[in-house]
């Protein structure tokens, strides 16, 4: 499960992170970025310790969104060291994003 978390600066979090950091973009009205909910928690499940799910709500932060260029919802991005490392547009099953993140994990 995601856990909502207030912070100073999104790019210390990302330049913090021990482990890679997955952050989903999306926002509420957002019937795809819904569906991901799901398949996040269930990736959070799979990948428990490998990674950090971060949500940002384009709505409350749009100067995040526009710095990462975020065109589509939902948008995840993978950052390692505080860097992009993998991009995904639009919903995937879990089992297929695990997979593509298992790539980029170890």
């Amino acid at each position: 499960m995601a856990v909502k978390q207030q912070f100073q600066s999104f790019s210390d979090l990302l330049a913090e992170a021990q482990i890679p950091v997955l952050v989903d973009f999306y926002a509420t009205w957002c019937g795809p970025c819904q569906m991901m909910a799901g398949i996040l928690n269930q990736v959070n499940n799979e990948l428990k310790g490998q990674l950090k799910i971060v949500k940002i709500d384009t709505d409350k932060y749009p100067q995040i969104a526009s710095q990462h260029q975020v065109a589509a919802l939902p948008t995840l991005v993978l950052f390692r060291a505080g860097q992009p490392i993998d991009r995904i547009e639009g919903v995937l099953p879990a089992p297929q994003l695990v997979a593509r993140l298992r790539r980029h994990l170890g």
